[in-house]
């Protein structure tokens, strides 16, 4: 009779997920404190939203290679919602793109769209994009936890926080700063999950230590990003 095959421990790789999560919080970065305190001038906010462009203008780099490779239907059901909603703004924007929504928030500190693309980004927001396009092409179970449990997980709380200082400290209306509190229900709803997410694509410890690892390179890489960032602006 062959032995029942062992469980990977999950509870073990969420726990390590945590600690990696801690040690490197967006929330606790000096650029976001900066922006949810309404701390930086408007030139710097401009430069910043250039530079964070690498992100949600290109999304479509990240989230759709994740549909194209994911093995499992009723997952990719999930992840359709994810790219129809970052590409359409179904769900959670009233049918605005997020890109759209960020283009919005660009031109209320005087970003054109021509200007916003032209960007010339720094070595951060140039690695962040590299890495995220190339770990979502190269396997659904590490592409997935760098973008879903590694990036998105620290977005809640932070993004509805840099919303409420738009409007509070830089005079945007509700609407020109709606990017950042779509963003925050949108990315509480892409990130959840994680155990489930675990058990089903985790067949083996291995299979779990990857996972881990795409989340640790995941905050890594985007904590490159605030730091070459926060330098650039001061």
């Amino acid at each position: 009779m062959a032995a029942k095959r062992r469980r990977p421990n999950i509870a073990r790789a969420l726990k390590e997920m945590a600690v990696i999560h801690a040690a490197k919080p967006r929330k606790k970065h000096p650029l976001f404190i900066a922006l949810m305190k309404g701390k930086l001038k408007r030139p710097q906010v401009r430069e910043y939203l250039k530079q964070f462009s690498a992100i949600p203008l290109y999304n479509h780099l990240y989230h759709g290679p994740l549909y194209v490779s994911c093995p499992d239907p009723a997952w990719r059901e999930r992840l359709a919602h994810v790219v129809y909603e970052e590409g359409a703004g179904g769900l959670f924007a009233g049918g605005v793109p997020h890109y759209k929504l960020y283009l919005r928030l660009g031109k209320a500190f005087g970003i054109g769209e021509r200007e916003m693309y032209a960007t010339d980004f720094v070595g951060g927001a140039l690695a962040f994009r590299s890495h995220f396009e190339a770990v979502c092409s190269r396997g659904f179970l590490e592409g997935y936890s760098a973008l879903s449990l590694g990036g998105e997980a620290q977005v809640p709380g932070v993004s509805g926080k840099v919303s409420d200082a738009m409007k509070r400290y830089y005079g945007l209306s509700h609407a020109q700063a709606a990017f950042y509190w779509v963003d925050e229900d949108a990315d509480k709803d892409h990130s959840g999950g994680g155990d489930k997410f675990l058990e089903r694509f985790c067949a083996t410890e291995s299979d779990l230590d990857v996972a881990v690892g795409a989340v640790r390179d995941a905050v890594n890489i985007a904590w490159l990003m605030y730091e070459d960032i926060w330098d650039h602006i001061n």
